[in-house]
């Protein structure tokens, strides 16, 4: 038996600006063929600034598929053919307006497997900087940056104040 599956066929089903719907036929490891909705998602960067060791910067986001406002950490999805590291620091400059002198990649997962291949990479940011110049924010991004405490953070958390999977388990990651 194969460790892997056999892609028999692929079908597009959509091509957005950011990720791909298809519909695959595949032979599973255990040979049976079938059809596997899967959304093909480049990596992601997930980042906690951190102006100090006890606060983390949140953004502050409008979110147009729940139609809310949600505090989460800065992220942001790799260009084609772009590092993390390097999306790291550009995503810091465009959505907190800071340029972190260093990095630490803290872990990466995936965030929903069943359905998607997308790979989120954490990094904590410190030696946060002015930058030389401002950065543009992407047109469909509405975000307010704030730096908190970890304790106000973690308390948001329990008052489900924060929604964001991505930010909770980020978090959990200090």
């Amino acid at each position: 038996m194969s460790q892997h599956a056999a892609i028999v066929s692929h079908r597009a089903v959509h091509r957005g600006r950011i990720f791909e719907v298809a519909v695959d036929r595949v032979r599973l490891p255990h040979g049976r063929e079938v059809d596997m909705e899967v959304v093909r998602h480049p990596a992601s960067v997930i980042l906690l600034p951190m102006p100090d060791p006890g606060r983390v910067i949140l953004v502050r986001q409008y979110r147009y598929p729940i139609d809310r406002w949600l505090w989460e950490l800065p992220a942001g999805t790799l260009d084609p053919g772009e590092d993390p590291e390097g999306a790291a620091r550009r995503e810091c400059h465009e959505e907190v307006g800071l340029e972190p002198m260093r990095l630490e990649r803290l872990g990466a997962f995936f965030p929903t497997p069943g359905y998607s291949d997308e790979e989120m990479i954490f990094f904590r940011l410190t030696e946060l900087r002015e930058p030389a110049a401002a950065a543009a924010q992407d047109e469909d991004e509405v975000l307010e940056p704030r730096a908190f405490s970890l304790e106000e953070v973690r308390a948001m958390l329990r008052r489900g104040e924060i929604a964001d999977m991505k930010t909770a388990l980020g978090i959990t990651l200090l």
